[in-house]
């Protein structure tokens, strides 16, 4: 199955989280097809940020909320009456999950309530996209991809409300969606990586950082094996989903999107690689600290979503890096990144549609 670039003209589109590092890609993305865009999401989660680096409010209808506020929330969404919905707000981060368990599940679990609670009752909405997390499943460590039907048990706080977020959609489907002819499916992506990513205690951006400063990258898990990709990958299919099941309603479902097994490689052979391609002698090293619990082996099992739509992941996990790489040297020395992210969106699409 195609994305249809001609289908986003002039759709009305909502997304929430729009501000952070995916939410930017997928609104570049979204407007870039021609949509109406409408985000909603507190301010960008870093300085600098993606969001304000390429200037997206030029492009959208930026409106700064909280998803815990259902009045507000509400208020937004009837008025912009979307047809299609991306729910990305979220906080995501594992280790701020232990840090502040109580807002993890209030944005996590209650965001996901208030969203599709606004959503309802409003008759325009067709086609809802809801943004996960790979780690929703209990962690047995096997060296096997998690499926669709296994269970769903995060283990840490982050993980464990994105697993109930994944219920309460369920339960709003059964109880009221499903009724009202409104499609709705939640995707279960891996670790993502692309240029514009300044997070706090993420692999990649803690690598950039290093490079930058000219310094060692320090690596706090290097055994850790997860299914890394890129950016693109991810979000180009769930714009292909919320095409495909706002034509057919058949299509909403939950579904795995990730890279290949040779690409779930270990974050030790990520950094080298890293180093390989940033050039100028960067090193790293294993980072000795104590450290809250994280799943050491973590694949998806992507068989489903491939079946049924003829996907394949496009990029390796090196030519991940080399695009992420290539987008911070560009914007190291202040060239045009909304110019290098058309670039790699066009290169993505060509090879999609060889």
């Amino acid at each position: 199955m195609a994305l249809h670039k001609n289908f986003w003209e002039g759709k009305k589109v909502f997304i929430t989280g729009h501000t952070g590092f995916k939410g930017a890609w997928l609104t570049f993305i979204l407007q870039s097809f021609g949509a109406d865009v409408t985000g909603y999401a507190l301010e960008p989660p870093t300085t600098p940020n993606l969001f304000n680096l390429i200037r997206l409010n030029k492009f959208i209808h930026s409106t700064r909320g909280d998803v815990r506020n259902l009045m507000i929330l509400r208020k937004i969404v009837n008025q912009r009456q979307p047809e299609i919905v991306f729910h990305l707000a979220a906080q995501p981060l594992v280790l701020e999950g232990y840090k502040n368990p109580p807002l993890t599940y209030e944005t996590n679990v209650m965001g996901t309530v208030n969203l599709l609670e606004s959503i309802r009752n409003v008759d325009s909405v067709r086609s809802v996209i809801n943004v996960t997390t790979d780690k929703v499943y209990h962690n047995n460590e096997w060296a096997y991809g998690y499926r669709e039907t296994d269970l769903l048990d995060g283990i840490d706080p982050y993980s464990n409300s994105k697993s109930c977020a994944e219920l309460v959609t369920n339960c709003y489907v059964r109880s009221f969606l499903a009724d009202k002819s409104i499609a709705v499916s939640t995707v279960r992506a891996g670790n993502v990586i692309g240029g514009g990513d300044f997070a706090e205690h993420r692999l990649v951006p803690d690598c950039v950082r290093a490079a930058l400063k000219l310094e060692t990258i320090e690596v706090r898990n290097p055994n850790a094996v997860r299914p890394f990709q890129h950016v693109l990958e991810p979000l180009l299919a769930y714009v292909m989903l919320a095409e495909a099941q706002y034509n057919d309603a058949t299509f909403a479902d939950c579904y795995n999107i990730g890279p290949d097994a040779d690409d779930c490689i270990s974050t030790g052979k990520l950094v080298r690689m890293f180093c390989e391609l940033w050039g100028d002698g960067l090193d790293w090293e294993a980072q000795e600290i104590d450290q809250p619990r994280e799943a050491n082996f973590l694949k998806l099992d992507c068989s489903k979503f491939k079946q049924m739509f003829d996907w394949a992941p496009r990029w390796s996990i090196r030519e991940a890096l080399e695009k992420t790489i290539e987008w911070t040297k560009i914007y190291q020395r202040r060239g045009n990144l909304l110019n290098c992210m058309t670039d790699q969106l066009n290169e993505y699409l060509e090879g999609a549609s060889e």
